[in-house]
């Protein structure tokens, strides 16, 4: 019976979201969970199944999803559970299928009944943001029901691209951003004395992408060599100096860096894969023309950075395109591609 007990509660462990660390005498507050109802059409199984999974990992990631699988019981009152379930959630998911779409508009079954809700809500408050229509199994002109045509959805139509889609979900859920918005910054044409000209300002805001792809072109010898790409989570505050004919030097010491690595013999950023065998021991590398260093950020995400061309009286002008994997992963085979 203990062997049996135990068994169980390893496996209830396991359960834990993949991102909170937690002993096991700790439980959730699932009071200051975001709570999260999903409408969707029961087009068939398969449907179904990608439904339940969606909202499986969400519940493992601090997610309070409400899901007709799991919460209407036969002999359940599914008006009820409708009702209670729209008016009590912070966010809705609107997963819009083509069948989900059709009965939207046409008002027919549960679907109907959800919208004559969601539409109250939104008559109430036509600025909220409450509902989130996720694109799934869609086919159509209109991938969104006539009542939310004018929200912005998220598309789930590929499963190539769920991994960057889940992300952008789950952080919206979680209200995290991932591009972080600056500072600020003074007006450059303000003037304290009368010119001839208004001055513009050489700051370091100069060296900074926040594009998560880009081509980038500096003068090592400025800003201490530093130029920012990303923003949010994924800055990357990269280091040069030149470094000899068709060279430069990279570093690892500014505060956003955990690690870099360099890849030699690959044509294009894209062909990265197995990160695992580069060495990430040393805190400067020495790139040359064609070569690409793999940065890691103290966020734990990735960045790719191939050396386009260097030049300069003493190589301090470099060239380089740049790639943030915004999935996490080290698969810039599916960044490129965005």
């Amino acid at each position: 019976m203990r062997d049996f007990i135990a068994v169980i509660s390893l496996q209830l462990i396991s359960f834990l979201p993949w991102n909170i660390h937690q002993s096991p005498d700790k439980v959730l507050d699932m009071s200051t969970a975001p709570r999260v109802f999903t409408s969707y059409s029961h087009d068939n199984s398969a449907h179904k199944d990608w439904v339940l999974r969606l909202a499986d990992r969400l519940v493992r990631n601090g997610v309070d999803v409400i899901l007709d699988q799991w919460d209407i019981r036969l002999g359940g009152d599914l008006p009820s559970f409708m009702e209670t379930g729209l008016t009590g959630a912070d966010r809705v998911l609107a997963v819009c299928s083509s069948n989900y779409v059709e009965k939207a508009n046409s008002s027919q079954g549960g679907v109907g009944y959800e919208k004559m809700i969601l539409t109250g809500q939104l008559m109430r408050n036509q600025t909220s943001d409450k509902i989130i229509p996720v694109i799934r199994n869609n086919s159509r002109q209109d991938l969104v029901p006539t009542f939310l045509s004018t929200r912005r959805y998220t598309d789930f139509r590929s499963d190539d691209s769920f991994e960057p889609r889940y992300a952008e979900l789950l952080r919206e859920i979680h209200g995290q951003q991932v591009v972080a918005r600056p500072a600020l910054g003074p007006n450059p044409f303000t003037l304290e004395h009368p010119e001839t000209e208004p001055r513009v300002s050489f700051s370091a805001a100069r060296y900074v992408s926040p594009a998560a792809s880009g081509l980038v072109t500096f003068d090592c010898s400025n800003n201490n060599g530093s130029y920012t790409v990303g923003s949010g989570d994924m800055l990357f505050e990269t280091r040069w100096t030149g470094a000899g004919a068709d060279s430069v030097r990279a570093y690892s010491d500014s505060p956003s860096i955990r690690s870099i690595a360099l890849i030699s013999g690959l044509g294009s950023i894209s062909e990265i894969g197995d990160i695992s065998m580069f060495d990430t021991s040393s805190r400067t590398r020495h790139p040359h023309l064609g070569e690409i260093v793999l940065w890691k950020n103290i966020a734990g995400y990735y960045l790719a950075t191939k050396i386009e061309k260097v030049q300069g009286r003493r190589n301090e002008e470099i060239s380089f395109t740049y790639v943030i994997a915004t999935d996490k992963s080290a698969n810039f085979a599916l960044a490129v591609q965005k």
